[in-house]
């Protein structure tokens, strides 16, 4: 007897359109109330192109030679001043008489093709008139190192044919693992750059064995002579750059260098919810651009990879998430944090880039890639969250809601998480 239904060209929203749940009369959706947030406050930098030139130009003028080429790496997460910190560089690294071309350093991001990591590029407003610099893109890579281990090291075909590279990135705590090296450049150098086989290789193990990875492969990538280095930008939750300096080889993947210490500064910057217990979070918009895993593990807690902890405060029981950033594309690697989507965002979801995404993530990707229950609109799916916390009838319930987890200044709470 065959069972199975076919749903060619059936639509999430037709297919949740007709879903009435019987959701108790005591299941009601509060109204909210803007509440600021405390946050660490530093000086933004007040000309970032100006800086990146700057450092760029004094960190490596006795580092290149007239005619040398240099591969700049370019990621697909949303860097603020992502624009001007790769002009600020490409402009330095001219003016040094090198030859800068920039490459996209993101692993597997934009669906694991030349042209649709180009066409992320753009949609973050970097193309090549923009950048004035050529743009090269292919999915191919090169071993350049073997790490002690044994383990190859890949590197983008183009920026191996190049005398050195260069990644630049924001420097910030990693969603898969803790180390003394996180998200940064020494991750965008054998990640990034390591295009869908690099990758893999390193997202495929635990979270132990991937900070252990990162820094074996970084440090074989080093003892190549082809990294020239580093630009490191750091954010504020507010959202601005509050600190852009440029690394030498000898600052990455180690765990005495400076982006060691430029770790642990971006950490103390990370947003929190100052809350114990949430009985629901909302959050307006998730995306690749936002975070690698569309909703920041370190602000909600919930990492769900074996062998690292979710945070134990805030504990949140249900999470809605409403939206995707077009940047995304389709792609929701992390749509499992979420526990109820709306049929819209569901319609959205590119199966194929997520999925892509995911086995590159390895056991990252697992759980992480479930579907959440798809409800007809972001009404029910906040119904059914607070229906299905755990909350009861008897007690105000506890709702929080975010525009997104990243640059996280404010939120919208209950009136029972209303300071007393």
């Amino acid at each position: 007897m065959n069972d199975s239904v076919d749903l060619t060209g059936t639509s999430w929203p037709q297919l949740a359109a007709g879903i009435e749940l019987p959701f108790p009369d005591w299941v009601r959706i509060p109204e909210l109330h803007e509440l600021p947030l405390t946050v660490p406050r530093r000086p933004a930098v007040a000309d970032v192109e100006q800086a990146s030139y700057d450092q760029v130009r004094a960190r490596y003028a006795a580092a290149v030679t007239s005619g040398m080429t240099v591969a700049v790496g370019a990621g697909s997460r949303g860097l603020t001043g992502r624009v001007e910190l790769l002009r600020g560089t490409v402009r330095a690294l001219r003016d040094l008489g090198t030859k800068p071309f920039v490459v996209p350093a993101m692993g597997s991001h934009g669906g694991a093709t030349a042209d649709g990591q180009v066409a992320m590029l753009a949609s973050l407003g970097m193309t090549e008139e923009v950048l004035d610099c050529e743009i090269r893109s292919t999915m191919e890579t090169v071993v350049v190192a073997r790490t002690a281990a044994g383990m190859p090291v890949h590197l983008d075909a183009n920026a191996a044919a190049a005398d050195r590279f260069l990644p630049v990135n924001r420097v910030k705590p990693h969603t898969c693992f803790k180390g003394p090296i996180e998200s940064g450049l020494t991750k965008m150098a054998v990640v990034g750059f390591g295009k869908q086989p690099g990758a893999a290789l390193i997202h495929a193990c635990g979270p132990v064995e991937m900070r252990d990875r990162l820094l074996d492969a970084g440090t074989a990538l080093r003892e190549t002579g082809r990294l020239l280095g580093g630009l490191a930008s750091i954010e504020a939750p507010t959202g601005e750059v509050v600190y852009v300096e440029a690394l030498g080889p000898e600052d990455l993947a180690t765990i005495t260098g400076r982006e060691h210490q430029l770790t642990d500064d971006a950490r103390a910057l990370v947003p929190t919810l100052p809350f114990d217990e949430i009985d629901v979070l909302v959050v307006e918009r998730g995306g690749k651009d936002i975070s690698g895993t569309t909703i920041d593990p370190n602000v909600t807690g919930r990492f769900w990879v074996t062998g690292l902890e979710d945070f134990p405060r805030p504990l949140i029981h249900s999470i809605v998430l409403l939206g995707l950033t077009d940047v995304s594309a389709g792609n929701a690697l992390g749509i499992g944090f979420a526990d109820f989507i709306p049929a819209s965002l569901a319609n959205r979801l590119d199966f194929r880039k997520t999925y892509i995404n995911c086995f590159t993530a390895g056991a990252a990707g697992l759980r992480r890639s479930r579907l959440p229950m798809v409800l007809p609109d972001g009404d029910a799916c906040l119904k059914a969250a607070l229906a299905m916390c755990g909350r009861g009838p008897d007690l105000p319930p506890r709702v929080v809601r975010i525009e997104s987890t990243l640059h996280l200044t404010r939120c919208w709470v209950s009136d029972a998480l209303l300071p007393r």
